[in-house]
C-alpha cells in the first residue's frame, strides 16, 4: 500500500499518492469553491496536510475518504476566510455536441451553478459530492465524517432549496 511505503519513508510513495488523487481533489476544490485559482491551492493545502498527518491515517478506513475530507476542509476554511462563497464558473464542464442543444444546455447548467452558489456550504458538498462526483451515501458519509441518514437529511434539504432558488430564477424542476 502506498500509504505505508510512504510512512516507511519511500518518497516516491508520495508522488505517487498525488498522482491518484489530485484530479479528483481538485475538481472537488473547484465545485466549492467556485475559481480554479482557489482550486489550486486548496489542492495544494490538502496534500501538505496529507503528509503532515499522514501517520494519524487510520489503515481500517480508505484513504481517499480521508483526503478527500481534508481536501473538503480546506476548501470550507478558503472560502469562510474569504468571507463569500462565489459562484461557479459554468464554463468548467466541457461540452460538444449540436449547438442550438449546446446553447439551451450551457444556459441551463448556467443556471444551475449560480443556484449552487447559493446553497449553504454544507448543502452544496453533499450535492456536489453526490451529483457531480458521483458518491454513494455511505462514501460521502465517511468522507464528512457524518452518519447516512445525515447525509440523506442534508441531501433532502439541499434539493429542496436548490429546487426553490431554480424556481425564483424561472427554471422548472
Amino acid at each position: 500500500m502506498l500509504v505505508e511505503a510512504c510512512l516507511s519513508g519511500d518518497p516516491a510513495a508520495f508522488g505517487a499518492l498525488v498522482d491518484s488523487y489530485e484530479g479528483k481533489l481538485y475538481n472537488v476544490a473547484l465545485q466549492i469553491t467556485g475559481s480554479r485559482d482557489d482550486a489550486m491551492d486548496v489542492t495544494q493545502s490538502a496534500f501538505v496536510k496529507a503528509y503532515e498527518k499522514l501517520h494519524t491515517f487510520n489503515p481500517s478506513y480508505r484513504f481517499f475518504s480521508w483526503i478527500y475530507r481534508i481536501a473538503i476542509n480546506e476548501a470550507f476554511n478558503l472560502a469562510r476566510r474569504k468571507g463569500a462563497w462565489s459562484e461557479l464558473d459554468p464554463e468548467m464542464v466541457l461540452v460538444t455536441g449540436d449547438p442550438e442543444q449546446l446553447a439551451s444546455e450551457h444556459e441551463l447548467r448556467r443556471r444551475l451553478h449560480r443556484a449552487l452558489g447559493e446553497l449553504s456550504p454544507e448543502h452544496r458538498v453533499v450535492v456536489v459530492l453526490k451529483h457531480l462526483h458521483g458518491l454513494s451515501y455511505r462514501e460521502i458519509a465517511e468522507t464528512l465524517g457524518i452518519d447516512e441518514a445525515r447525509v440523506k437529511s442534508r441531501l433532502f434539504g439541499a434539493r429542496q432549496r436548490l429546487r426553490q432558488v431554480l424556481e425564483k430564477r424561472g427554471v422548472s424542476a
